[in-house]
């Protein structure tokens, strides 16, 4: 069997948590700022968690599981 093959884009975007988790960041937030609202922006730099539907497919990516 070849080795599985991490997906560089994924390993970019994505990080896992100590508990399995898997941590993402929010879109929307790179370039046409000037027409959000600040609050909108402020929402958009926390970071969030991965839904459990995406989340097999992500680890996947990430060659784990």
């Amino acid at each position: 069997m070849p080795k599985v093959k991490t997906n560089p884009g994924a390993k970019k975007r994505f990080v896992l948590t100590g508990t399995g988790k898997i941590k993402r960041k929010h879109a929307y937030k790179s370039h046409i700022l000037t027409k959000k609202s600040t609050k909108r922006k402020r929402n958009l730099t926390h970071t969030g968690l991965v839904s459990d539907a995406d989340s097999r497919n992500i680890l996947k990516c990430l060659g784990l599981k």
